[in-house]
């Protein structure tokens, strides 16, 4: 099966910190982690090292973030055809602090509001497209001339335009905070009925496969009509960059292995609860072997 995922590309400079800085003061730091990111970027570079047919779709600059992106691509054999590299912008670049002490992570990202692919001809076609929403009408153009694909978003920021777009495709994987701010519903783990209140209105508004990421929880989904938590794996987070990312890259390559459901899910949950193991979104991104010892009944 033929993947593309059409998004976001950016640039990703990481500095870990035993602890977050205090404001107004110099820090002097002793490591910095540089990678590509972004999160149709990263799933496909998670495709592609996992072996996957995958193309990307997306822009960059004319410059040395750029050039090392397509490289990154091209090193585990994910297609660059369709890579733009404008000479009129620069790479979209992310600046991220990450506070090894509780894995959490802040990004300040820089990306002109033009920066935008001028065009998208598709020279074959795509059985799976993942979209991230960066590039809206190019997404809208896609999933319109691709109707018998299977589409998914990784629906981040909940803009009227990804709102749109995810009522478009067949599988929405998206965050708590999303669910939570599109719905007005407020999940409380002690209270079972939040959960199942904000789960059923996501389906009433999207009307497809809802996939809602709970981060250390795990993932919230139905199946056979029963609204359902898969846990994850317990592990010392030390950067938790990356991890949606990963957790759609992994969920893509489920749907195209045509696994169960369920083994979908929970090979996300391990794969995006590794990644939070190691410094740098790409850089987290395990290895089939790797992604065997984890999980005994990976496919």
């Amino acid at each position: 099966m033929k993947v593309l995922c059409l998004g976001h590309a950016a640039y990703d400079i990481t500095i870990p910190l035993d602890e977050y800085p205090i404001e107004n003061t110099k820090n002097r730091v002793d490591n910095r982690v540089e990678c590509g990111g972004g999160p149709a970027s990263n799933a496909a570079y998670l495709l592609g090292k996992w072996g996957i047919d995958v193309w990307f779709a997306g822009v960059v600059g004319d410059d040395e973030y750029g050039n090392t992106i397509k490289q990154e691509f091209e090193s585990v054999n994910v297609n660059t055809d369709f890579l733009e590299i404008s000479p009129n912008h620069r790479t979209t670049s992310s600046f991220i602090v990450a506070n090894k002490s509780n894995g959490t992570r802040t990004i300040l990202t820089y990306r002109k509001d033009d920066m935008e692919m001028n065009e998208l001809k598709l020279n074959f076609k795509p059985d799976v497209i993942l979209i991230d929403g960066q590039e809206y009408e190019l997404s809208k153009q896609v999933l319109n001339e691709y109707k018998d694909a299977i589409s998914i978003i990784d629906a981040g920021r909940p803009t009227p335009e990804i709102i749109e777009l995810s009522k478009m495709v067949n599988h929405l994987a998206c965050s708590k905070e999303f669910a939570e701010e599109v719905t007005g519903i407020t999940i409380d783990y002690n209270n079972n009925q939040t959960i199942i209140d904000l789960y059923t209105k996501m389906e009433e508004i999207f009307k497809n496969n809802v996939v809602i990421t709970l981060e250390t929880k795990g993932c919230l989904y139905s199946i056979d009509g029963k609204i359902k938590i898969m846990p994850s794996i317990k592990v010392k987070a030390v950067d938790s960059t990356g991890a949606g990312d990963i957790f759609h890259g992994a969920f893509t390559y489920g749907i195209v292995k045509q696994l169960d459901f369920e083994k979908t899910l929970k090979i996300s949950n391990i794969a995006g609860a590794l990644s939070v193991t190691r410094i740098g979104g790409r850089n987290s991104v395990f290895s089939i072997k790797e992604m065997k010892e984890a999980y005994n009944g990976f496919e």
